[in-house]
């Protein structure tokens, strides 16, 4: 069992510790409460698909109420939403998404993973979900977190009996919830993983259900609740001074990209969860643990420990917490000499927590600079401080196999003592990056070939320093990651991890590149140093048909951290093509083709993340009627940059500066996406917007959102028109062309089915379901086995202009290069530049 104590101690150090935080500073309250967890032997895991369907209340209430080990399994990482913070998306936004979740678990107690699922993006049905995911190796994961977590109860955020009445994704998390339940103890599911976990059976399923799930109040009032559990969860601390449900809020607060920012909530506050399997909890209906061993006698061994411990919290010194120690390192020895356990190595991890966190021991490992190489030199500056009188002697430092020192310095009341380590990483050391963006995936699923990362929030730090103590003659080690603290004078100080970075990263600004022509452009790329005295050749790796001039260019970087741009000449094919260029630097022998992309947002630790150094060509054919184009910006996107590249001027619209005539100059207006849903200032403005089309003006409206209530935008159109929460989430879901006759799909560029090939994510989103015969609709389209759906992009007159209204999802597929979404978006600016014979008078209003 060596093995799994192996992975198990791994697992521990990836999914607990702050890498690249401020160390936890405890008070003696905060003592109290880690060991009041200490003493709980149980585990919770809260299971659901995205960042933001976890239920805080309940993982905090777990976690500082119940005491629980409690873990949130989110299935994917959330890559396929939105950002309203930022311009990251995708892989980026998942990125975002993840750390954003592990801010959350900081603020409420609860421990993060992950399997490799990839949020490709809304789904209608768990049979699609789970087909794109490979149902059978995110089951695995699931199977494989609950064997390694060893969960008690299990809680499901949604319902698996309820497939289509929700997004896929949420139906999918909860039906391989169900299944995982089962197979974690089944010695013939997934027996690869047995060779580094054991079998596991969770005691209790549940599905934490509401109010919502029942349809409303009323019918959850006269709902059958005999299989409920009903938790009170907005419960006070005295100790932390603060109520289960404002932790709550503010964990949930973390998710900025998503919105979820909001006031604390204070008061009782009901929870309801659905026993799905296992037995019923008969004499404590509140107590999700009943008839599990969660005390000290549940490990073999563990009555002897718990009798100290158990003390120690009965009798606990709130003045001088120190007093303990002597109890705690014997508690800490008797557990070495238990037999290997899954509970032996989480609770060895909880005592180095609270030994160092009584005597007050800072031990930190901070590098000089914020990154280094391979085969570099870095100096690690090492910090320790005894606040305590207790004997505590530091008798060796060591990083791996590659350092090691022996101070055997005897630790003084409050007096520093520091060592500076010069570390020699290593040739071989790996890069910092995001584990599950190492390979290219697929649509829906993250490559991670190593089983040792699968499910871990995040990549481990790049060394992690280990300190051999010897506390009252008794042998104890912490470790702590290398970090990288330092300050700025607007912030203070300030922890980033620290990263093992190339010698120098490169990269095009744009990751789509647009030929509307055969004429050549020149194209920039960007080379960062990240060492000093920089010497290299680049060169730029062009498709069959495409041509680059010069073949290769000299790079000279003096300073770490100076960027080059080094120019090259592309010439396209004469006819439509599409393919990848990318940069390749060559230094000292060693090629290097990768991007460094860094988030930084003041609620999360600064991300780098390494992606392919690549850019989209694409070649066109496309025509264009009309220059100058007015934006109004809604939620964010890059519809505007996107249109520059096939030679549009594109002037962004201040929607406070409309007024009568200001629109007139222009040869369309584009409304961006989910503006009449976050521009209040439109309300005022849309009387002019729309006496722009009735002037003759051209307007096209991308979707808006559509509520429970609908989108309450009385005048969103010259004519009625409603928007529905109609969809087409496949994006190869067949296209017809209503009226091929029709000049949006011939002027001026002919438009033929094979325009709806290589979309991405989605066809389209929000699609009105009804609207005034004025309207054309002019596409068909729909989700398999469903009915077709005509509202995604329609167009009526109005005066002498023309208003279309567009839930096609142009924000994603301009950005992504895709040539027929250019050729058609391209038609609608055009559209009043041609004759509509369906032209309705201003009287059919």
């Amino acid at each position: 069992m060596r093995h799994y104590l192996l992975f198990l101690l791994g697992f521990l150090l990836s999914v607990s510790p702050n890498y690249g935080q401020a160390p936890k500073r405890s008070s003696s309250t905060d003592i109290y409460h880690s060991l009041e967890k200490l003493n709980f032997l149980g585990s919770a895991m809260y299971l659901a698909a995205h960042p933001d369907d976890e239920n805080t209340r309940l993982i905090s209430y777990l976690s500082n109420e119940v005491h629980a080990r409690t873990a949130y399994l989110s299935i994917t990482r959330g890559d396929g939403g939105q950002n309203l913070i930022g311009p990251e998306l995708r892989e980026l936004l998942g990125v975002l998404r993840t750390e954003e979740l592990l801010a959350a678990r900081r603020v409420d107690g609860g421990i993060q993973f992950f399997t490799r699922a990839n949020d490709f993006g809304y789904s209608k049905h768990p049979d699609e979900t789970l087909r794109i995911w490979d149902k059978e190796k995110v089951l695995g994961d699931v199977v494989h977190l609950i064997r390694a977590f060893k969960p008690d109860v299990i809680i499901n955020r949604f319902d698996h009996r309820t497939p289509g009445s929700t997004h896929g994704h949420h139906t999918s998390s909860a039906i391989l919830s169900e299944e995982a339940f089962e197979l974690a103890g089944n010695t013939n599911a997934y027996t690869e993983q047995l060779q580094m976990l054991s079998l596991w059976q969770p005691k209790r399923l549940f599905f934490n259900t509401s109010w919502w799930f029942y349809g409303s109040q009323e019918n959850f009032d006269k709902a059958d609740k005999s299989r409920l559990l009903s938790l009170d969860t907005g419960v006070y601390y005295p100790m932390l001074g603060i109520s289960n449900n404002e932790i709550a809020s503010i964990a949930s607060s973390q998710h900025l990209c998503q919105g979820f920012g909001r006031p604390t909530f204070r008061g009782s506050e009901q929870e309801y969860i659905e026993l799905l399997k296992g037995d019923m909890p008969v004499n404590d209906p509140s107590n999700l643990f009943e008839g599990i061993d969660t005390s000290w006698s549940r490990i073999k061994g563990g009555a002897a420990i718990g009798e100290i411990l158990y003390a120690v919290e009965k009798e606990f010194n709130f003045k001088d917490p120190s007093s303990h120690l002597d109890d705690l390192v014997k508690a800490y020895n008797l557990l070495q000499n238990v037999e290997e356990d899954h509970w032996k190595s989480i609770k060895l991890y909880e005592l180095e927590n609270l030994i160092t966190a009584i005597t007050g021991l800072y031990l930190e490992a901070s590098s000089a600079t914020p990154y280094s190489n391979p085969g570099s030199t870095v100096n690690v500056n090492i910090e320790a401080v005894n606040r305590s009188n207790t004997l505590i002697n530091l008798k060796s430092i060591s990083i791996g196999k590659l350092l090691t020192i022996d101070p055997n310095s005897t630790l003084k009341n409050n007096s520093k003592e520091t060592f500076e380590l010069s570390l020699n990483v290593p040739n071989t050391k790996g890069f910092t990056s995001p584990y599950w963006l190492a390979e290219k995936g697929s649509l829906g699923m993250y490559k991670v070939n190593d089983f040792n990362l699968i499910g871990k929030p995040e990549t481990p730090p790049a060394f992690m320093v280990h300190f051999l103590l010897e506390i009252n003659g008794k042998p104890v080690t912490i470790g702590r990651p290398v970090v990288y603290r330092y300050s700025k004078p607007e912030k203070g100080e300030l922890y980033n991890p620290f990263e093992i970075l190339p010698a120098a990263t490169t990269g095009i600004p744009d990751k789509v590149l647009i030929f509307a022509d055969a004429a050549p452009k020149e194209i920039p790329v960007r080379v960062r140093a990240l060492k000093e005295n920089l010497k290299g050749r680049l060169q730029l790796k062009v498709p069959n048909g495409w041509t680059v001039d010069p073949e290769t260019k000299p790079v000279s970087i003096s300073k770490n951290g100076d960027e080059q741009t080094v120019v090259f000449v592309v010439t396209p094919p004469k006819t439509e093509s599409e393919g990848v260029i990318s940069p390749l630097l060559t230094i000292d022998g060693q090629e290097i083709s990768k991007e460094l992309v860094t988030i930084a947002y003041d609620h999360i630790p600064t991300q780098s993340v390494l992606l392919p150094a690549e850019t989209k060509v694409v070649r066109l054919n496309i025509e264009k009627a009309g220059q100058d184009i007015g934006y109004i910006m809604g939620a964010g996107d890059e519809v505007p940059e996107s249109l520059e590249q096939i030679g549009y001027t594109v002037n962004i619209i201040d929607p406070a500066e409309i007024q009568q005539g200001s629109l007139d100059k222009y040869d369309a207006v584009v409304v961006g996406i989910r503006a009449y849903n976050v521009v209040d200032e439109l309300k005022f403005k849309q009387p002019f917007i729309l006496e722009y089309v009735k002037n003759g003006g051209n307007l096209i409206v991308q979707y808006n959102t559509s509520g429970r209530n609908g989108l309450n935008f009385e005048n969103l159109a010259p004519y009625s028109l409603e928007v529905s929460r109609d969809r087409v989430t496949d994006e190869n879901a067949p296209v017809s062309i209503i009226d091929k006759q029709h000049p949006m799909m011939n002027f001026p560029n002919k438009i033929t089915s094979s325009d709806f090939e290589g979309w991405v994510q989605e066809r389209g989103l929000y699609f009105p379901d009804q609207w005034n015969a004025a309207f054309t609709p002019l596409l068909s389209m729909s989700d398999p086995g469903e009915t077709p759906k005509e509202g995604s992009l329609l167009i009526a007159s109005y005066g002498k202009g023309t208003y279309i209204y567009t839930g096609l999802s142009f924000f994603r597929e301009l950005p992504a290069g895709v040539s027929g979404a250019y050729k058609l978006f391209a038609n609608m600016l055009s559209q009043n530049k041609v004759h509509l014979t369906n032209e309705i008078p201003v009287k059919g209003k």
